[in-house]
């Protein structure tokens, strides 16, 4: 990181803190963020003038101040901040790269507190719950912080304790962001292609979710039963007598982190095999469970020393539909076809994709992407390389993923990354490659039987748009006549003719004002009415500079066309 935090930025956690002073703190990030900005293409903010590489430099400049200022916001910020470092089809590159970096490791609230809230929640002081509790935390976060302990029954655990004011704080916090996010939504620059409100209700679904300890204990325990089935899995165990909505009791899983390669090695685990594992794992979840862990990090990840997968933090889960696999099946005949329409019409069945009035752009790119991107062999595939095109071909555009297709690209991503920290050599789309081929053969059937059945799929799909073809026909000619079909017809070179008159016109405008004060200020110079006159000169000399700069620009758009 590159600041610590000082008692200024960590205000936050007061429980006695002002609305006001929090309106004012988030109110002024937004402000200073907008003017930074504007300020952004703006040629004369460069000393020197604008390069590429100038632009980039402030950019990613501008993507660490983000980030620093989220962490001295404090939580809700940082998993917002979280949050968006999913939304690489809303946000630049240099953000999305910064704001993932966001660790939500803070100053730890004190050990009086941890007893205070456990005998509020529990209805018991801490010797009469547990046999020994360890007054230092092992870690501390934005939402809470964990501390080891052991139960009378002698079973270690580890219970972690939300932080204290953390509601109070969300309602505030949230209710300014609506006000921001209307104020997005109704930009005519920002707000146009972007639907600020959902993302707005998307985060705080996650967030109050996340803070509920009761529905992590129950995500825990449903990901445990979903992997009952593989010894190589292993799940911490939530003891519900001692589970609230803001404390969770869980047993004590120690393990090695998977981003510590040494400790791995010495401890004589297959780096290997966790590789795969990870990869298999969270296929697993994806395909055959339909639920999965959303925030795979190295910190959320261990190695058990018998070799098995570990998976802590259970606050941030994703579900897929139910018919998720006919749906990725029929993406995949899609993109081995070469089929942008059938591979668009799936990724919207999926929820993959968020259908708009014009889905022409995001035809146009998926068809490019198949066209250029899909000539190497899937095993050859990179999943950080396609989401990183998926990502540059939607930002900015009337398009948007929603959060459980971006969580799970971001997950891949990030085992991808993970499995190449373990072994340099894997590849997660090799992993992949047989659910990808069972899904292909769907599972109950013989390749032969799935080709058959796609074939005759195609058939019915053929007849049935033959059979609807006049009911179709005649509901457009009925939308003629009741004149609810619009057409919208761009002539570029019309465009270009209509702008360069403006520009023309705007001239002829600046000229006469020019003119104007030049007369001015030579009778105001003949008359002996000195100050006044260079007044009048600096305004024509202003003038001017726009004057040579529009005829630049007509120039250079003369050349261009």
């Amino acid at each position: 990181m590159e600041q610590g935090y000082s008692d200024k930025a960590y205000r936050w956690n007061r429980e006695s803190y002002s609305s006001k002073r929090r309106f004012i703190d988030i109110w002024s990030f937004v402000l200073t963020l907008m003017f930074k900005l504007w300020r952004f293409n703006k040629a004369w903010s460069y000393p020197g003038g604008v390069t590429e590489l100038k632009q980039s430099a402030r950019r990613k400049a501008q993507a660490i101040w983000i980030r620093n200022t989220f962490l001295d916001l404090g939580p809700t910020f940082i998993k917002v901040g979280q949050l968006f470092s999913t939304r690489a089809d809303i946000f630049p590159g240099e953000y999305v790269e910064e704001l993932s970096k966001l660790q939500d490791r803070v100053p730890a609230f004190s050990y009086e507190q941890v007893e205070a809230i456990i005998e509020q929640e529990l209805s018991k002081e801490i010797p009469e719950l547990f046999q020994s509790f360890e007054p230092i935390p092992l870690a501390a976060a934005s939402l809470g912080q964990v501390h080891k302990a052991v139960l009378h029954s002698g079973e270690s655990v580890v219970v972690k304790v939300q932080r204290p004011g953390l509601k109070k704080l969300f309602e505030i916090d949230l209710q300014i962001l609506k006000g921001i996010a209307r104020y997005f939504q109704s930009h005519p620059k920002w707000g146009r292609g972007r639907d600020w409100m959902g993302i707005y209700e998307e985060c705080c679904r996650i967030l109050w979710e996340e803070i509920d300890y009761l529905n992590e204990g129950r995500n825990a325990d449903t990901f445990r039963r979903n992997f009952r089935a593989y010894d190589w899995v292993k799940v911490p165990r939530v003891y519900w007598r001692y589970t609230t909505s803001r404390v969770i009791t869980l047993e004590y899983v120690p393990g090695i982190k998977v981003s510590q390669y040494e400790a791995l090695e010495a401890a004589g685990v297959d780096r290997k095999a966790i590789a795969r594992y990870g990869a298999q794992a969270y296929l697993h979840q994806l395909l055959n469970n339909g639920f999965f862990h959303a925030d795979p990090h190295p910190g959320n990840l261990a190695v058990s020393p018998d070799g098995a997968l570990i998976f802590y933090d259970f606050g941030m889960m994703g579900r897929i539909k139910a018919n998720v696999r006919e749906g990725l099946m029929e993406t995949l005949f899609g993109i081995a076809q070469k089929d942008g329409d059938r591979v668009v019409q799936s990724l919207i069945d999926l929820g993959a994709i968020a259908p708009t009035d014009d889905m022409g752009p995001v035809r146009r790119s998926v068809q490019y992407m198949l066209d250029n991107f899909m000539d190497k062999p899937f095993e050859n595939q990179s999943v950080a390389a396609i989401s990183e095109d998926l990502y540059q071909i939607a930002y900015d555009q009337p398009f948007r993923f929603p959060a459980t297709f971006t969580f799970v690209m971001r997950a891949f991503s990030t085992l991808e990354g993970v499995g190449k920290g373990l072994d340099p050599e894997f590849n997660f789309m090799e992993v992949a490659q047989p659910y990808a081929m069972q899904l292909i053969t769907d599972n109950n059937g013989s390749e032969g039987n799935s080709f058959l059945n796609e074939l005759s799929r195609q058939a019915v799909q053929v007849s049935s748009t033959a059979l609807g073809l006049p009911r179709r026909l005649e509901d457009t000619l009925d939308k003629l006549e009741r004149g609810d079909i619009r057409v919208r017809v761009r002539s570029v070179e019309t465009e270009r003719l209509l702008r360069r008159q403006s520009n023309i016109q705007l001239g002829t405008s600046y000229a006469l004002i020019i003119s104007g004060f030049t007369v001015s200020a030579t009778i105001l110079l003949v008359n002996h009415e000195l100050w006044l006159a260079i007044l009048a000169g600096l305004i024509a000399a202003a003038v001017s500079i726009i004057l040579i700069r529009l005829l630049l620009r007509l120039d250079r758009y003369d050349r261009m066309y």
